[in-house]
């Protein structure tokens, strides 16, 4: 019984968001357009559940290009309502088009020359009246059985609001790297700000040797830079090849006396790089395509003197992976 019942509400919300997605007109544009070509901030306002998805909406619209804050309407008629500009557009949330509150701050809102688009279930109520642009997201039932919590209902709106969300984002051009800039915490963020350059070992750090250095001495330069791989470079400091503590396992493991070889003889050649301008994460995802640990960097594609080191232990600690 408890699980029919749960799978009841999800099809009556499921049922209602492809209604809402069939009911899509030109009034929808229509507010998308007047977002666009406003010069102020979007403001979100609406009641109780209502309210709690204009919040949800404000702070999509924010991450996503489109500058928005939600305005609590009865903080509104105290004095909050100063928060509106001329040019602004309110985003005003109403199932019934009817709540007191909301209804109260409409005039106001005209009269400080603001826009209106109005969210609203009932297409004949003061709020979608009052709206330079009506949205209607009207459901046929809740999924609540005594009709009275907000349920298929909030979330159609909160639906619309997405819709509206991603419908500005893709007008504007909105990037990865613009999204990115909203987002500097935590993974999202490193994975999309952090570069290769960011993280990479330089200078001394660097772990090389030349093709005639003995692999003694090689060992010593794997050892204590700590990377478990050591660069092999010509006399002019290109990059050859790699040597790296796997190889000298495997080499071990065939019975070779590798300690008075040069490290010409075992390194590995073709080894994999990667671009200081590239972001970290790709590194990562390099290492992970070739099963590596390490990667050299390069300025460009075709440079051959390395000028950097990335080691999967140093994306680890950046939170990457």
């Amino acid at each position: 019984m408890i699980l029919e019942e749960a799978r009841k509400v999800i099809r009556i919300e499921a049922d209602a968001l492809m209604a809402l997605a069939d009911s899509i007109n030109g009034e929808f544009e229509g507010a998308v357009r007047l977002i666009l070509s406003t010069k102020g901030r979007v403001v979100v306002t609406g009641m109780g559940k209502s309210g709690l998805i204009g919040q949800k909406i404000a702070s999509t619209m924010a991450s996503t290009g489109t500058p928005a804050f939600f305005l609590h309407p009865a903080e509104g008629i105290h004095g909050d309502l100063g928060m509106i500009m001329k040019g602004d557009v309110v985003i005003a949330i109403s199932n019934s088009g009817e709540t007191e509150e909301v209804v109260r701050i409409l005039p106001i809102i005209k009269r400080l020359g603001a826009s209106l688009v109005s969210m609203s279930g009932n297409s004949k109520s003061t709020l979608a009246k009052a709206g330079d642009v009506f949205l209607d997201i009207s459901v046929k039932e809740e999924a609540c059985p005594l009709g009275l919590a907000p349920t298929a209902s909030t979330t159609a709106t909160l639906a619309m609001g997405d819709a509206l969300a991603v419908a500005l984002l893709l007008e504007r051009g909105f990037r990865p790297e613009d999204f990115a800039l909203f987002h500097p915490g935590g993974s999202l963020g490193k994975k999309l700000l952090l570069t290769v350059g960011d993280l990479m070992h330089v200078g001394d750090a660097i772990p090389t040797v030349t093709t005639e250095t003995p692999m003694r001495d090689a060992l010593f330069v794997i050892t204590s830079k700590g990377l478990g791989i050591t660069g092999v470079v010509d006399g002019d400091g290109a990059l050859l090849g790699v040597i790296t503590d796997g190889d000298l396992r495997r080499a071990l493991g065939q019975g070779v006396d590798i300690l008075e070889l040069p490290a010409g003889e075992l390194m590995g050649r073709n080894p994999k790089r990667i671009k200081r301008g590239e972001l970290a994460a790709k590194a990562l995802q390099r290492m992970e395509e070739y099963s590596i640990t390490s990667l050299f960097v390069f300025e460009g594609d075709d440079d051959k003197q390395p000028v950097g080191v990335i080691h999967l232990h140093d994306l680890l600690k950046a939170g990457l992976a």
